[in-house]
């Protein structure tokens, strides 16, 4: 049975051309809500799709849909019968009698194509939605900003006031059970209209909400005059009264003159006033007056003035339906937000993540407004650009939507299959955003280490907002989950020790490469380093230890887990006692020569010419000027796996070359040297031959230490010498021409260009000399 012929389902272009058979709404809605037939649905992913999936479903039909992504909704909609296909297969046409398409789906989809070629009706999933709202009383909720949470709000309501209302709402709705529901027993039908394509002259319900019109899709409609034609449209075509927002100019203008209208707002001239407004951190109350009478006190548990805006328009509308007003003030008082809708993703006494679908500027505005208005120390957002024709349009007005916040990271467009538009990209906002006069905007492109750039700058107090259209909420979503882990480390080791997120290892390591830590912290006493052992344990989170970062290597994407930095009391003491020293894991080997200097000591000379600190030194077996650190070690004290403290003498310990096994899954806490009595003169001497040979053959950039061990037959930095290899380099990675053995980091050097130039050392010295180099330098973390 052809239903529709594609080109009768066309919807007009923006310009304002009028919808074609529009005469074959009610046979279509008889289709739908009457008979019973094989519908598939092409896209049935997305929002507006699945939630028409649920409602054909509960009309009976046999209902498939293909998608190249699974969702939870098309998860629930198989549990209820949806046959989902995960592929465009042109033969799914031809099991169906009607084929239903967002406008997200493109013309040479397999399917739309198969349809076309065995003459299958056709039509637009607006289309759909109209024609099922036909056979009830349809109210739509329509608007540029705030239609998913009115309508969810508006269903809620009249639910509450015993109505019973059929409901199509555009995301995920807990209060109401699903984002689409169709109740027999009610005749009303409450459904968000999407102004983005123009299908909302579709629809002719018998009641409009209009929230705010302004410039918005510019991608499909090219002025806002055309924008309004369409609204006009629909404000034509509903049959009883059009309800609006008189503070909103636009909406204003186009409705004021008309007969049967009803404005609500905050203006003296609205039928139905909200005064009295009272904001609190995550909801509001305010006093209501209809037509000059005071109807009495509401309360709203979502946040923001924009939302008690929407609450008006939704006290309105059931006020004309004739719902009490202690009935609409008491579901109001309980009503919660859609997902995505300033839904609160982690709360702490240290943090609060809330996410945002926001992705106009007006919407951003309003948004950032409320969640500045909650009172946290700091409000730090992130922000997904959806659209490259949105981005384009709306740039300057992007521009000053985040002047409420103190820290904003954008990432790169969403293109929400758009072509993107050459020299528009996450950038252009930000540009704009710093014109505007804010300092505290960065740009990473990169959205998948957004969470990274959030996390890393976090405070103790602080509110992270995510917002866009996109996929945003997935970094916030890893970003809650890891904040959850960094509070139960911060627990362990106390207030007064460092727990950061993310942090760049960069900072920590003498190459100065290196991507993030995912946990960073610092203990500062034995009980504490222990426990987050056993945390670690428990938790099965990988634990590495590091010092001052030298002679080590992190690669790009950093160190999952744990990376531990002991400091501060017990690990960077230092005690003498006659001709032993005992240094805490965290002091610097330099520290400890010169302590051995002050009690005359020596022996310990050699010590001054490296950079790092004792728990390196030990983990590597450390040397400089033909000594190594266990020639001079007595006993260690460390932790062993489990967190207990050990200690071990001299003669019990396993050592190599450049290798300490032992410490290779325990952690150093200390260790025991033992000096000889020396005249001062004599260490001194010592000393500053340590100093001239470090000054004279080591360079003075940033660098690692020795790179490769020395093999048998030759010194490393010899054998690279002679192969012509100083200062060569990959990028910003160079090999030293002071020290062949040494790579140093001339600026901004990544850790992939410093192991490029290893390879291409090893393959020259294998090719050339038949040299297998080995690294001595310790290469850690995630590609």
């Amino acid at each position: 049975m052809n239903v529709l012929s594609e080109t009768s389902a066309a919807c007009a272009d923006p310009a304002g051309e009028e919808l074609r058979r529009c005469d074959a709404l009610p046979e279509l809605s008889r289709f739908l809500t009457q008979e019973r037939h094989p519908v598939h649905l092409v896209g049935v992913a997305g929002s507006g799709m699945s939630g028409l999936a649920g409602l054909l479903i509960e009309l009976g039909h046999a209902v498939s849909g293909s998608d190249k992504a699974t969702t939870t909704e098309t998860d629930r909609l198989q549990r209820l019968g949806l046959r989902f296909y995960d592929q465009h297969l042109p033969d799914l046409a031809n099991r169906a009698e009607l084929v239903v398409f967002s406008s997200a789906i493109k013309d040479d989809n397999p399917i739309l194509r198969g349809a076309r070629n065995s003459g299958k009706s056709l039509v637009r999933r607006a289309e759909a939605l109209a024609a099922i709202m036909h056979a009830k009383r349809g109210i739509v909720i329509a608007g540029m900003h705030g239609k998913t949470t009115t309508s969810a709000m508006t269903a809620h309501v009249l639910r509450e006031g015993g109505l019973h209302p059929s409901h199509y709402v555009g995301a995920e709705i807990p209060i109401l059970g699903t984002n689409a529901h169709w109740d027999p027993r009610c005749e009303y039908f409450v459904a968000e209209g999407d102004e983005s394509d123009g299908t909302l002259r579709y629809f002719h319900p018998e009641l409009a909400l209009i929230l705010n019109i302004e410039e918005e899709h510019l991608d499909f409609y090219p002025d806002l005059a055309a924008i309004e034609k369409v609204f006009a449209q629909l404000i034509d075509q509903t049959k009883g009264r059009v309800l609006y927002n008189a503070d909103d100019p636009n909406t204003a203008r186009l409705c004021v003159k008309r007969t049967g209208v009803v404005s609500y707002g905050f203006s003296e001239q609205a039928d139905y006033r909200g005064l009295d407004i009272e904001l609190r951190h995550f909801g509001s109350s305010f006093s209501v007056y209809g037509r000059g009478e005071k109807l009495g006190q509401a309360t709203l548990n979502v946040p923001g003035e924009h939302n008690v805006h929407n609450a008006l328009g939704v006290i309105a509308l059931a006020s004309e339906l004739s719902i009490p007003f202690d009935k609409i003030t008491a579901s109001l008082r309980k009503f919660e937000h859609a997902r995505r809708r300033f839904e609160i993703k982690y709360a702490s006494d240290r943090f609060l993540l809330v996410d945002d679908y926001a992705h106009h500027p007006t919407e951003i505005r309003a948004t950032v407004s409320t969640a500045k208005s909650i009172g946290r120390r700091r409000l730090v957002a992130m922000f997904q650009p959806h659209r490259f024709s949105r981005t384009k349009a709306l740039s300057r007005k992007f521009g000053s939507a985040f002047d409420d916040t103190d820290r904003v990271v954008i990432t790169d467009v969403y293109a929400a299959s758009e072509t993107p538009i050459s020299g528009i990209t996450g950038r252009t906002i930000v540009d704009e955003i710093i014109q505007h006069g804010h300092r505290g905007v960065s740009y990473q492109p990169r959205l998948e280490w957004m969470h990274r750039d959030v996390g890393n700058l976090l405070e103790s107090g602080d509110l992270v907002l995510s917002l866009g259209a996109g996929n945003i909420h997935e970094q916030l979503e890893i970003l809650a989950a890891d904040l959850v882990i960094a509070e139960k480390l911060k627990s362990i080791v106390g207030e007064d020790s460092a727990v950061r997120l993310y942090e760049p290892l960069s900072k920590h390591t003498t190459l100065r490469v290196g991507g993030p830590a995912q946990f960073w912290v610092e203990p500062q006493s034995e009980h504490a380093f222990g426990e987050l052992i056993r945390f670690c344990r428990d938790e099965h989170l990988p634990l590495f230890a590091i010092g001052r970062g030298s002679n080590l290597l992190v690669r790009d994407g950093g160190i999952r887990g744990v990376v531990v930095h002991p400091r501060g009391g017990i690990f960077e003491k230092i005690e003498i006692d006659g001709s032993e020293i005992t240094a805490g894991a965290g002091v610097k080997l330099r520290q400890v020569a010169y302590a051995a200097r002050a009690a005359n000591l020596g022996g310990l000379e050699w010590m001054e010419g490296i950079p790092g600190e004792v728990g390196g030194a030990l983990r590597m077996n450390a040397g400089a000027m033909g000594a190594q650190t266990f020639e001079n070690v007595t006993r260690i004290r460390y932790l062993d796996a489990e967190g207990n403290p050990q200690v071990k003498n001299r003669d019990d310990l396993e050592v190599f070359y450049r290798r300490f096994p032992l410490l290779e899954k325990n952690f150093a806490i200390s260790a025991t040297f033992r000096g000889q009595r020396a005249e001062r003169a004599e260490i001194d001497s010592r000393l500053r031959e340590s100093q001239e040979k470090r000054r004279t053959t080591q360079p003075v950039a940033k660098s690692a230490g020795c790179i490769f061990k020395n093999p048998p037959s030759i010194p490393a930095g010899k054998l690279v010498d002679e192969l012509g290899l100083k200062n060569s380099r990959v990028g910003n990675a160079r090999v030293s021409k002071v020290h062949g053995n040494f790579i140093v980091n001339d600026g901004d050097a990544t850790s992939a260009e410093i192991l490029q130039l290893i390879d291409n050392i090893k393959s020259v010295a294998r090719k050339e000399r038949g040299i297998e180099l080995e690294t001595e330098v310790e290469i850690v973390g995630e590609p």
